[in-house]
């Protein structure tokens, strides 16, 4: 947690996902984050994973730092009020990140009529307003087809949500954006932000597509190969898997070095007639002849010979381990300052990270957990909108707001 958006004020109405990710990261610079909620708990409430009592780890987990205010928006006053929640005045405010549909009681029109200047980011599936999630766009992209091994026809999903993650970094930043130019000036605006969109864009900026129109054919299944480079996982004489990544030259120099291969890798580039030492591609090029060394070089020594020399010389290796071993990595997590043992909306104590980047100039603010649902509603229904008590008494003796 960290101060840089101290003072801004952000309502969020979304669920899954890119919208609460947005949500999070702009939670985790200082930003006072309002989540609209459902009484009882939106579409996202229950997913998985739960913990034993039956709370949402993924819920809990993605809603860190924000205030929850729990509104019945199937009926016209709840709906009011969430329109009046994400257009409330406030130089630091009129901001609003949302997964609603672009037309209906939360389309940008409409709440512009209640603030002039509002800045909303909408998530999206797709660009036309058609229903889209992760899955079904990494589908459409093609991914699922390139990824697995290359004697397998079979589509294989990513477990990582990507295109969700990378649509809340690029919405959070979009946000910050549109606010920058209102201050100078330049009113408010709605930004669009379809998961179809980040992808397709995403796809293109690696070359993924171009690739495919100047070739006219879709890359190829590679198993573990890393496309363009030298990289891919291989077997120790104890039986354990390291992944091995050489893409500069003195990854590759210090690599052979390690391995004991340097003459056997010559004799292959004099049977080839090519230099492998300042050319990566090279080295994807004519993999085939040169994996067999990399198999026999490692399948001489342990894991535990080969961690320490690939350490002293800097090569780029990694192991493979369960999520349950990463958890002892002090690297990643046992010893990661970016943890916090934090006590969660479920009644669970366990670690959660703060802001993912590290700011060596200021210190860390305590992790802050989810709220409860409903936790902030008369507090923002005050504060934010200035009902009085008896106004907000009266919205909950009608069932159309809730609390903790």
């Amino acid at each position: 947690m960290y101060d840089l958006l101290k003072g801004l004020r952000v309502v969020e109405a979304s669920a899954f996902v890119a919208g609460p990710t947005c949500g999070l990261y702009l939670a985790q610079m200082g930003a006072e984050v309002i989540r609209i909620d459902t009484v009882g708990g939106g579409p996202d409430f229950r997913r998985w994973p739960l913990a034993e009592n039956g709370a949402s780890l993924y819920w809990e987990g993605l809603n860190k730092a924000k205030k929850s205010v729990a509104i019945d928006l199937a009926r016209p006053e709840g709906r009011e009020l969430a329109q009046r929640l994400a257009a409330a005045p406030g130089e630091n405010a009129g901001l609003f990140v949302t997964n609603f549909p672009a037309q209906g009681f939360l389309a940008y029109e409409m709440l512009r009529k209640l603030r002039h200047d509002l800045i909303c980011v909408r998530v999206m599936g797709w660009a036309d307003g058609s229903q889209g999630m992760d899955y079904t766009i990494n589908s459409a992209l093609g991914l699922p087809l390139m990824t697995g091994p290359q004697d397998d026809p079979r589509p294989v999903n990513h477990v990582l949500a990507a295109w969700d993650l990378l649509t809340g970094a690029y919405c959070a930043f979009g946000l910050v954006s549109a606010l920058l130019a209102r201050m100078r000036g330049e009113g408010g605006r709605e930004i669009r932000a379809p998961l179809s969109d980040i992808g397709a864009a995403t796809m293109a900026n690696l070359g993924f597509t171009a690739e495919t129109m100047l070739t006219g054919r879709q890359r190829p299944r590679m198993g573990n190969d890393v496309f363009g480079a030298f990289g891919r996982d291989f077997t120790t004489k104890d039986g354990e898997k390291l992944m091995l990544l050489c893409i500069t030259p003195k990854q590759w120099e210090k690599a052979l070095d390690v391995l004991g291969i340097k003459d056997q890798v010559a004799a292959v580039e004099a049977q080839t007639s090519v230099s492998f030492a300042r050319d990566e591609g090279l080295r994807f090029t004519h993999r085939e002849k040169l994996y067999p060394l990399f198999e026999a070089a490692f399948a001489r020594k342990t894991a535990a010979e080969l961690a320490p020399a690939f350490d002293a010389g800097s090569v780029t290796w990694g192991s493979y381990q369960t999520l349950d071993a990463a958890l002892e990595d002090p690297r990643l997590y046992k010893d990661n300052p970016l943890f916090e043992q934090v006590t969660h909306p479920s009644g669970l104590a366990y670690p959660a990270p703060g802001a993912m980047g590290t700011i060596p100039q200021d210190a860390r603010r305590p992790v802050i957990p989810a709220p409860k649902l409903g936790q902030h509603t008369e507090e923002v229904l005050s504060e934010v909108l200035g009902l009085s008590g008896a106004e907000i008494a009266k919205l909950h003796d009608t069932g159309v707001v809730a609390s903790a």
